[in-house]
């Protein structure tokens, strides 16, 4: 059979390692796609010859458009990232009637409505794998693997970045900015790491996979973001003393009222599984009605991992070249008229538990107006952590954990815990998940 002819944009690190790992698995990879795939055209303005062994196979230009209007491409690769032109280029493909594969989830969390309406009009395949976590098949276990099931809840650390930090900072006692500055000499952190320790490559993340989960469009602009930048040393250790750890989750959960979508630290029992996934690793739990929990580990970025996927969902394309349009797997799962209009909730409705760090003058009656406050707003405490004051010190650091309760109250109680005259400086808090099945 004709091998399928792919289109490359990009060959930089994830560009590059897609390149190398379907020359080197070429064989592999035509024994279970039934045909062959092969790049033909590619689109970059540097690369390293050296790296790439057989490139010179290859057409390679400047110009990406130049391979989106190549007539003898059949699946157009994008792996530019960004808005734009990764936008205009990927709906070109489309709209010159070939198929597209993408690791871009910043793209499809912020364009992919309009990306798949269009692609659904064409009759062609949008696959995006590699978009979220990296090498782990998390998208292709949520549109086929659990399509029997209803999903109830997705907790998963789906950014490397966030997890080197917050593991060093638990093994070694190091500060954020130190470890950092680390992240960013090894090349785990950009030079301008906002996207990464504020939460926004996971927010893109979880987007998606709140709309696999539930039957819902993608709607990033209503994902509730929070980083890691404020998380001391000091939090970290006393979480270990209460029997827990802190990561950075992305968190989606159905309830009676609609839809929660959240990024932010997280307080997680040491003894979950997802609770002891260190370093760059990513990890996501899904709980479902019907398997119950299951949980997806591996690298979440990286340039093989990364091609990993970029690779499954070209075999993916590849198999379906030739089937009816009508009979795909969706692209969110679910049949573009049977997506939910579910309310996706403020974070203001939504229920969690809690651990709060604050100082308190060290003077009688203090713990008592606390616990009055959190009494009044409906809370109740779970546990209770004092720390003794530093020697000549008129403050000491108080730990609680509460039990679960809407984050509107618990914005109305730290308020007015902070305006105690006892009370130095903002509560510092974070949310807890038990994350049981």
């Amino acid at each position: 059979m004709k091998p399928v002819k792919v289109g490359l944009l990009g060959l930089g690190t994830v560009g590059g390692g897609t390149f190398n790992v379907l020359r080197r698995n070429a064989g592999e990879i035509a024994r279970r796609a039934g045909r062959g795939i092969e790049i033909s055209h590619a689109a970059a303005r540097e690369y390293d010859p050296a790296g790439l062994p057989g490139i010179e196979t290859v057409t390679v230009s400047d110009d990406a458009f130049a391979v989106v209007d190549d007539p003898e491409i059949d699946i157009v690769v994008e792996l530019i990232g960004g808005y734009e032109p990764a936008r205009e280029l990927v709906l070109k493909a489309i709209a010159n009637g070939k198929h597209v594969v993408t690791a871009n989830k910043a793209l499809i969390a912020t364009h992919g409505n309009e990306i798949f309406a269009a692609a659904q009009r064409q009759g062609v395949m949008v696959a995006f794998e590699a978009a979220v976590a990296g090498g782990i098949p998390i998208i292709k276990a949520l549109r086929e693997g659990l399509s029997a099931n209803r999903i109830r809840w997705i907790a998963g650390i789906i950014n490397g970045t966030g997890n080197f930090i917050l593991t060093e900072m638990r093994d070694k006692g190091r500060d954020f900015a130190d470890v950092l500055a680390e992240a960013q000499r090894l090349g785990y952190a950009e030079a301008d790491p906002t996207f990464d320790v504020e939460g926004i490559d996971a927010a893109h993340k979880l987007a998606i996979l709140g709309s696999l989960a539930f039957g819902i469009p993608l709607q990033f602009d209503k994902v509730y973001t929070e980083g890691i930048s404020h998380v001391t040393r000091e939090d970290v250790g006393y979480a270990e003393e209460l029997g827990y750890r802190i990561k950075h989750l992305g968190i989606t959960r159905r309830s009676g009222a609609g839809v929660e979508l959240r990024v932010h630290p997280t307080l997680i029992p040491e003894r979950r599984l997802i609770a002891n996934v260190d370093g760059v690793m990513n990890a996501v739990l899904v709980n479902a009605d019907a398997v119950g929990p299951t949980l997806y580990y591996g690298a979440g970025a990286g340039s093989e991992p990364t091609a990993s996927a970029g690779g499954a969902a070209l075999v993916d394309v590849a198999r379906t070249l030739t089937a009816d349009p009508e009979n795909r797997v969706p692209h969110l799962a679910f049949q573009p008229d049977s997506l939910s209009d579910l309310e996706i909730l403020p974070m203001e409705a939504v229920e969690t538990a809690y651990y709060l760090r604050l100082c308190a003058r060290d003077q009688p009656g203090v713990m008592a107006e606390i616990t009055r406050i959190l009494g009044d707003a409906g809370i109740s405490i779970e546990a209770i952590l004092q720390k003794e004051p530093q020697q000549g010190e008129q403050a000491v650091t108080v730990i609680l954990l509460t039990r679960a309760v809407r984050e509107g109250q618990m914005n109305s109680a730290i308020q007015n815990i902070e305006a105690l005259d006892a009370i130095d400086g903002e509560v510092t808090r974070i949310r807890v998940e038990h994350l049981a099945s």
